[in-house]
């Protein structure tokens, strides 16, 4: 199970995420950063730093954001 980036951080992408990130498996896209989760090892340091709560363990993300666990896993498949 990956961390899952939803869409309060769309437009925002303020990054601190990724300097604390110890895999770097967080990638900019063009709108929002996007977590890979086949290289997220569910250490939680993402989550913590967020500045707009919009990371969430990919079996918390509530229901109305639930389609950006498929948006952050086609980020990376499309690369």
């Amino acid at each position: 199970m990956a961390f899952v980036i939803t869409s309060p951080c769309k437009d925002e992408k303020a990054g601190e995420c990724v300097e604390v990130c110890p895999v770097d498996c967080i990638e900019e896209g063009k709108d929002m950063f996007y977590i890979d989760p086949d290289i997220c090892i569910d250490c939680g340091a993402c989550e913590a730093v967020c500045p707009v709560e919009a990371i969430y363990m990919e079996d918390e993300v509530p229901g109305e954001e639930e389609k950006y666990i498929a948006l952050n896993r086609q980020f990376f498949e499309e690369r």
